[in-house]
C-alpha cells in the first residue's frame, strides 16, 4: 500500500508522489511573541511524524520551518520585563525557548529554520515581481496584492472574492482597491494603536510606544506584510513548487490562501502540491490560544508529563481532526505510554535472560509482530493515521505481556522481533524514546549537539563571534566537526 494524503486544496484523498528525488516539506512556524503552548506543539509533532514516516519509506526529506520574528505582537512586548529592548531581541529570546521545547519533545531537526528578518531582500524581490506582473500596486509607500487579478483566489478556502470579509486593519482598508486585498509591504513602522491592541490591559504603554524594525525598499521605509514571508522563505530554501505544506487549519484563510495567490502569480507555477492542515487543539470547547488565555505552555507540559506522554497524547488523534486537551486525556496518554514502556522492557529483559539459540517458538507472538507491522504501515500510509498505528502497537504490547506471563519457555526470536518493532515504529516513527536503547542514546547526543549549534547560531547573529568560535572549538575537541553552509551548520563525528 502506498502513502495517500488528504489534500485540502482538492478535498480528495490522493496518492502521494513527490515531484523530485527529495520531498520538499514546509511547515508554517510560530510568530515568536510568547513561549509556545501545546496547540503549537501539536502542529510540530504531527509534522515531525510525517517527516519520520517519509524517511521510513525511504524518501529524503528537506524540511523547512520558519520563525516569524517581525510582527506587531512582538513589538508590543519590547521593554517588558527582561525580554529585550528591540523587536528582534524579543523574538530571538522566544526562538531560543521554542527550539528548546522542540528538542524537549524529541522532534527531528528541520533542515533550516529561517527568520523573516533574514529574508527581507528576497521579500522585496518577490513584491517587485508581483508589481511588474500586474498583481500588486503601491499606495503611499505600502504595496497590496490585488485579489481580483488572480483568477483562482479563494480555491483553497472555497470562498468567492465578492463574499470575502475585508483583510487588514482599518487604516489599510481606505487605501485598497478591494476590501480583500492584502498587504505585501507596509509603509513605516508599527502603528501605536497596533502595539496597544496587543498589550494586556494591566501593562499600559509608558511614553512613546516602540514602532518595530523597518527596512529600506523601492517604495520607502517599511516592513514586510505577514503572508508574503512564507512564500519568500519557501522559494529560497525549497523551490517554486513544494510537495507538502503543513499548518494549522486556522491558517487556511487568509494566510495560506494568500500564499498561493502571491506565489503562483509571481512564478506561474503551482505553489504546493499537497496541503495538509492539522485540526485545532481545544480546551473546554475553545481553540487553545494565547489571546484567549486558555493555553498550557510546552515547557510546563514537559515538566509535568514528560515528552513521551505528550507525544502519545498527540498520537491518539489523527492530524486532520480536532483534539481536546484535558486532565483525563493526559491520564489516558500516560497509561498508554506506560503500557508500551512496560511491554518493551519486559521483552528486553526476557531476551536478556534467554539463550539466543533457544528453539522455543510462540506462533501467536510472531504472528502478533507481523500483524502489528502490517497494520502500522497500513495506518500510516492512510493519511498518516497515528491513532490506528498506536492501536497496533498497543496490541503488540498485549501479545508480549501474554507471552512473558505464560510461564512457557521464551521465544527469543519472537521477542527480539517485538523489541525491534517497538524501536523502529514507536521509536523511530512516532518519536517515543524508550531510553535504554542505543538509538535513544544517539538521539540524545544529536539533540545536545544541535542545541549547542543553536546557541552558537544565536551568538553569531548577535555579533558575539568570539563566543561562537569557542563553542565550535569545544565541539571539535570532542571529535565533532562543524561545517557552515548557506542553509546553516552541519556536523559529523
Amino acid at each position: 500500500m502506498t502513502l495517500s494524503v488528504t489534500n485540502t486544496l482538492t478535498g480528495d484523498r490522493e496518492e502521494f508522489e513527490p515531484a523530485g528525488e527529495e520531498v520538499l516539506l514546509y511547515v508554517c512556524g510560530l510568530t515568536v511573541s510568547d513561549d509556545a503552548h501545546l496547540g503549537h506543539a501539536r502542529v510540530w509533532t504531527h509534522a515531525d511524524v510525517m517527516h519520520r514516516w517519509l524517511s521510513h519509506l525511504g524518501y529524503d526529506v528537506r524540511h523547512v520551518e520558519n520563525f516569524t520574528d517581525v510582527n506587531e505582537k512582538i513589538v508590543a512586548r519590547v521593554g517588558e520585563d527582561d525580554l529585550g529592548e528591540s523587536e528582534l531581541d524579543v523574538a530571538e529570546g522566544f526562538i531560543s525557548s521554542v527550539i528548546a521545547d522542540m528538542r524537549g519533545l524529541n522532534l527531528k531537526r528541520a533542515t533550516v529554520y529561517p527568520r523573516v528578518s533574514e529574508h527581507v531582500p528576497e521579500i522585496v524581490d518577490l513584491v517587485e515581481t508581483l508589481i511588474d506582473r500586474g498583481y500588486a500596486y503601491e499606495v503611499n509607500g505600502s504595496v497590496y496584492f490585488d485579489v481580483t487579478e488572480f483568477e483562482d483566489y479563494g480555491t483553497l478556502s472555497n470562498q468567492r472574492v465578492d463574499e470575502m470579509e475585508a483583510q487588514g486593519n482599518p487604516s489599510e482598508r481606505s487605501e485598497k482597491r478591494h476590501p480583500a486585498d492584502f498587504a505585501l509591504w507596509k509603509a513605516g513602522g508599527v502603528a501605536p494603536s497596533d502595539v496597544a491592541d496587543h498589550r494586556p490591559d494591566d501593562r499600559p504603554l509608558d511614553g512613546t510606544p516602540p514602532s518595530g524594525e523597518t527596512w529600506d525598499s523601492p517604495w520607502g521605509e517599511g516592513r514586510p506584510g505577514w503572508h508574503v514571508e512564507c512564500s519568500a522563505m519557501s522559494m529560497t530554501h525549497l523551490d517554486d513548487t513544494i510537495d507538502i505544506h503543513v499548518g494549522g487549519h486556522d491558517l487556511v484563510f487568509p494566510h495560506h490562501e494568500n500564499e498561493i495567490a502571491q506565489s503562483e502569480a509571481a512564478t506561474g507555477e503551482q505553489f504546493t502540491r499537497y496541503w495538509l492542515h492539522t485540526g485545532l487543539l481545544e480546551t473546554a470547547g475553545e481553540k487553545m490560544s494565547s489571546s484567549l488565555g486558555n493555553y498550557f505552555y510546552v515547557t510546563d507540559a514537559l515538566a509535568e508529563f514528560g515528552p513521551n506522554v505528550v507525544r502519545t497524547f498527540y498520537c491518539s488523534t489523527n492530524y486532520g481532526s480536532k483534539q481536546t486537551y484535558s486532565e483525563a486525556a493526559m491520564r489516558e496518554a500516560r497509561e498508554r505510554w506506560e503500557r508500551l514502556e512496560r511491554a518493551y522492557e519486559a521483552a528486553v529483559d526476557a531476551c536478556d535472560g534467554v539463550d539466543a539459540r533457544t528453539k522455543a517458538d510462540d506462533e501467536a507472538l510472531r504472528a502478533a509482530v507481523d500483524r502489528t507491522r502490517a497494520e502500522f504501515a497500513a495506518a500510516m500510509n492512510d493519511d498518516f493515521g497515528v491513532r490506528e498505528a498506536m492501536a497496533a502497537l498497543l496490541e503488540l504490547a498485549s501479545a508480549v505481556n501474554r507471552h512473558v506471563d505464560d510461564g512457557a519457555p521464551y521465544d527469543y526470536v519472537g521477542l527480539r522481533r517485538a523489541v525491534e518493532t517497538f524501536e523502529a515504529l514507536a521509536g523511530d516513527v512516532l518519536g517515543l524514546d524508550f531510553g535504554g536503547t542505543a538509538t535513544g542514546e544517539v538521539h540524545l547526543a544529536d539533540d545536545l549537539i544541535e542545541l549547542v549549534l543553536d546557541v552558537r547560531e544565536a551568538e553569531r547573529e548577535a555579533g558575539n563571534y568570539a563566543r561562537a568560535d569557542r563553542l565550535r572549538d569545544d565541539l571539535e575537541a570532542l571529535g565533532i566537526t562543524v561545517e557552515d553552509g548557506d542553509d546553516g551548520p552541519t556536523y559529523r563525528y
